[in-house]
């Protein structure tokens, strides 16, 4: 039986992954009409450091060694600053649908992370799971050649691929900081990291958005991106360390598989993308290797070391 705590964390990890299903076309909307790339990540760093650090400032202080803090803050570097950096450029380029499909393969990104990272073996059923990711991919980036929605899907692609590989780094190198302090401690310092990078770079074109100019300005530009920084970066990055304190970070990985199904079915319905032959194709296989890389190889190795210990 799963106990109180796996039990919320599971809660937690399903709602953060509905929240970036979500994320995913608002993102669109946001990039295509009011911001660009840059101006939208400095955006969401520097509001989400603002609410963490005025959270924290409202709770008992948590000191955090100085070895974690490095681990927190090079965490942040790479599953926010790089990782969602090549989010938006992505969907700059291409369709959310096809940009949610890749994302199905962070279970096998964090796999093949793993073990490269800390030396996890790959058995022939992982293997199998990862050539159907592949598959899945490789039919995304032809389709997306000839029928694709985007300006350039096959760039916009491989971005995303570039995305889901950071965003594994980011959860192996964190996993065991994640399990020692407090989400609000851990993202107070994540999103300061970000902020101090991201807002210099976005600074010089500031004016130029028009989010940000008072001709131009938009309320529903406004709502999206409050949504974004609120929802999608303050929310959801802290359900994520919360869930990683009781969940190990394949476990939390099978949960992004949520993410293409509402983020499809938004963009179809907004009129973002349409329904293509090719998409239910992909994301069969994309989630046919999802489940095989984490409940199938792991149901196996469980009843393998059932049998040692007899």
């Amino acid at each position: 039986m799963i106990n109180n705590n796996r039990l919320q964390a599971h809660g937690a990890i399903l709602l953060a992954n509905t929240i970036f299903g979500l994320g995913v076309p608002v993102t669109k909307l946001l990039l295509d009409d009011w911001v660009s790339p840059m101006t939208y990540m400095a955006t969401r760093s520097l509001g989400a450091a603002i609410v963490f650090w005025i959270i924290a400032s409202l709770m008992k202080p948590e000191r955090v060694e100085r070895r974690d803090l490095v681990v927190i803050m090079l965490g942040g570097l790479m599953g926010f600053v790089v990782s969602q950096t090549l989010t938006a450029w992505s969907l700059d380029y291409t369709s959310p649908v096809y940009f949610s499909l890749i994302a199905t393969l962070t279970p096998v990104a964090v796999m093949l992370m793993a073990a490269l990272f800390i030396g996890e073996r790959i058995t022939g059923i992982k293997f199998l799971g990862v050539l159907l990711g592949i598959a899945g991919a490789v039919l995304m980036v032809v389709m997306g050649q000839t029928s694709g929605n985007g300006s350039n899907d096959l760039l916009g692609i491989i971005l995303a691929i570039l995305s889901v590989l950071t965003w594994a780094i980011y959860m192996i190198i964190t996993r065991k900081v994640a399990q020692k302090y407090s989400p609000v401690t851990q993202m107070k310092y994540v999103f300061l990291i970000s902020a101090i990078v991201t807002v210099p770079i976005a600074w010089p074109e500031l004016a130029d958005q028009r989010l940000y100019s008072a001709a131009t300005f938009g309320w529903d530009g406004a709502l999206e991106m409050a949504f974004i920084v609120l929802m999608a970066t303050v929310l959801g990055y802290f359900l994520i360390p919360f869930a990683m304190r009781w969940l190990s970070a394949t476990t939390v990985s099978i949960y992004t598989n949520l993410q293409p199904m509402v983020a499809s079915f938004v963009a179809i319905i907004i009129g973002q993308d349409r329904l293509t032959w090719d998409k239910p194709v992909a994301a069969l296989l994309v989630l046919l290797s999802a489940y095989i890389v984490t409940v199938v190889s792991s149901g196996d190795e469980s009843r393998k070391t059932a049998k040692k210990t007899k």
